[in-house]
């Protein structure tokens, strides 16, 4: 057997680091199991990095709830943990009759949500908030905001440690028994975990824990989307995210949006894919990116683009009424002691603490929680030198000489970021790990300048052998075998 638990949460993405840092708040042991190598190789690193208002979903369901509530808090959230965050609004723009109409629909949707400050407007009013984008009329929703998912869920993670949670990275669960004296054994691949409860928060991969549970089958439809990243110098020209006008099957096609960090991402394109996690980028999906993004943001070029990316998430279509099931937070009287969170997707980044915070509370309905009085929900993240004036600049340098040495150009980021990095409190050593922790490699050049530097601080630091340093997962070498 191995070390018990009072609660094993399956999943480290945004969702279940949200979860293990809620049930910090109480005397708990707790455990999280992530079968990547870090907390930002699946859905939660995928995505657009919009801090959603709720307009976009229908009133009484779940995920609306959970999305304005989030979205209330965001600003204290952001505080607490040290994530960059802008309130920037959003526009939903329009250019004909028919768009009209929808998009007058979604309006009177928003009306009924309660959503705060929203407006119908028109083009003067569009060029005033932003004169680089254009659209014959449009919603604009000025609680809307963006941040950078990676930051956050790291930073959900990392203060969920502080806190005493305790994260297994490289531990996909293979299994899952539950004993004659209630407590659940959970197989992994990097060994065996005891625990009273079980929260399943692993999002693509949740239906099959879901039925390892003993919960309801359900079988998930995978949908693709395709991103690209322009460069920092299309962000001059684009201040808030710009939706399309819902298509004729209440669904948005491809959108435009600037990211904390100065980047504009378009997309995502919307494709469904079966059963397989399809990663594939295509020339076809990157065309229609310039296509439908460039209506919107004319001063879109493809002399901009960066990379592109691919997000995959699930979603689970409801048997009876063959609509998307809303989120479900589910408990069962023949599975004791576990709490199955199934069809968390969009907008599930804005969601994530008031879902963890209804996790806690399903917990509380079979036992009491004592409080954890250490609880601290403070963190600070690595302090970046590119953000500091001359002042602060030159403040760092004299604390640290590391600060003084630039090993991205790109982003300006140096080597005493770099050491932070390494050193953080998950454990994580891949290069991915240090690029989602400090934007090295994200610029203009793609890690063509710094890569190596930072491979060789990762020998440097942490005594790894060349022939050992990983980019982001098992088995994707940087130096042998197959790039993957």
């Amino acid at each position: 057997m191995g070390t018990q638990y009072d609660i094993a949460v399956i999943g480290g993405g945004v969702i279940g680091s949200a979860v293990a840092r809620e049930l910090s708040r109480y005397q708990l042991k707790i455990c999280v199991l992530e079968k990547e190598l870090d907390v930002c190789n699946g859905v939660s690193g995928r995505n657009t990095g919009l801090l959603h208002s709720g307009i976009l979903n229908e009133k009484n369901l779940l995920r609306t709830e959970c999305c304005m509530e989030g979205n209330a808090e965001f600003e204290r959230v952001a505080g607490e943990l040290d994530v960059p965050f802008r309130r920037c609004g959003k526009l939903i723009v329009g250019f004909g009759g028919e768009e009209r109409k929808r998009l007058e629909g979604l309006y009177q949707r928003g009306l009924d949500n309660g959503v705060p400050g929203i407006r119908m407007i028109g083009r003067d009013e569009i060029k005033r908030l932003d004169p680089n984008v254009d659209g014959e009329f449009a919603i604009y929703v000025p609680s809307a905001g963006i941040l950078c998912p990676f930051t956050y869920t790291i930073a959900l993670a990392e203060n969920a440690v502080e806190n005493g949670a305790a994260y297994y990275m490289d531990h996909e669960v293979t299994g899952i028994e539950r004993a004659e004296t209630g407590l659940y054994r959970i197989i992994t691949k990097g060994g065996e975990f005891v625990s009273r409860w079980v929260i399943n928060c692993a999002g693509l991969y949740a239906c099959r824990i879901s039925e390892m549970l003993g919960f309801e089958s359900y079988v998930p439809n995978r949908v693709k989307g395709e991103y690209e990243i322009l460069d920092k110098k299309a962000g001059n020209y684009l201040s808030l995210p710009v939706y399309p006008t819902p298509n004729e099957y209440g669904a948005f096609d491809v959108h435009v949006t600037p990211t904390i960090d100065g980047n504009v991402l378009v997309g995502p394109t919307i494709e469904t894919i079966g059963a397989k996690a399809d990663y594939a980028a295509t020339q076809k999906m990157i065309d229609v990116l310039v296509e439908q993004g460039s209506r919107m943001f004319p001063r879109m070029k493809r002399d901009y683009y960066i990379r592109n990316y691919v997000g995959v998430f699930p979603t689970i279509e409801d048997p009876a009424t063959h609509r998307e099931l809303d989120f479900q937070i589910q408990t069962k009287k023949s599975v004791p002691h576990a709490v199955n969170l199934l069809a968390i997707t969009s907008p599930g980044l804005t969601s994530a603490l008031p879902i963890a915070r209804r996790v806690a509370a399903k917990i509380k309905e079979q036992e009491e929680l004592l409080v954890n009085e250490k609880f601290n929900p403070i963190r600070r993240g690595i302090v970046k030198f590119a953000e500091q004036d001359a002042e602060g600049k030159k403040r760092l340098i004299e604390q640290d000489p590391d600060y003084g040495e630039i090993y991205c150009r790109c982003e300006c980021v140096t080597r005493a970021e770099v050491k932070q990095a390494l050193h953080n409190v998950l454990g994580v050593s891949t290069v991915s790990g240090i690029k989602y922790r400090t934007r090295a490699t994200m610029g203009r050049c793609q890690g063509g300048y710094c890569e190596t530097r930072l491979t060789r601080l990762i020998q440097e630091e942490l005594g790894r052998q060349k022939t050992e340093i990983l980019l982001n997962k098992k088995g994707a070498y940087m130096f042998t075998g197959e790039v993957k």
